[in-house]
């Protein structure tokens, strides 16, 4: 999906009290098939548009952010609807606030955003079937031999600000 072809998605939770709009296309759209994520979903992987947060646009409430465990001991928030709990996008811990990993079938038409990638696939439910030609990883990936070039700018923009916030939860930690 081009920036040109881009019109903006809308999304929300079940019982509409939470509702955004992706202002942008993503940057990238992971299909993850690890246990963690089947676990977390309750399904066979967990379906990721990741996305700048400053891009995705509150139209009503805003979510919850639940602070979970993670497959990495980083741990994760999720942001739920404090109503009918459904989760609408996440934040990694090492992102941190600045990237949203929306739930792509919290979107209205979710059909908009297939994944770029299956990633840990080495869990992947047998009877999952994967297109032919798809990108496939066992594991995870090097984001720059995957990520369309204005992806990867789009990330580096953001880096200052995720080291700096890596910087500082470091220096909470415990010693």
């Amino acid at each position: 999906m081009t920036d040109k072809s881009f019109h903006p998605l809308e999304g929300g939770c079940d019982c509409g009290r939470v509702r955004y709009r992706l202002e942008s296309p993503p940057m990238f759209v992971h299909c993850c098939h690890c246990r963690w994520c089947q676990r977390e979903t309750g399904a066979s992987f967990a379906l990721n548009a990741l996305i700048e947060a400053d891009r995705v646009t509150l139209l009503k409430e805003a979510p919850e952010l639940i602070n979970t465990p993670s497959a990495s001991g980083a741990g994760q928030l999720i942001a739920r609807c404090p109503l009918c709990r459904i989760a609408v996008w996440s934040h990694y811990r090492s992102a941190g606030p600045f990237i949203s990993f929306i739930r792509v079938g919290s979107l209205d038409d979710p059909d908009q955003l297939p994944p770029d990638i299956h990633i840990f696939t080495a869990s992947k439910q047998p009877w999952v079937a994967l297109p032919p030609g798809a990108a496939v990883m066992t594991e995870y990936y090097d984001r720059k031999q995957y990520w369309p070039t204005d992806s990867l700018q789009r990330y580096e923009a953001l880096l200052p600000k995720i080291n700096a916030y890596r910087a500082a939860k470091a220096e909470q930690a415990p010693i």
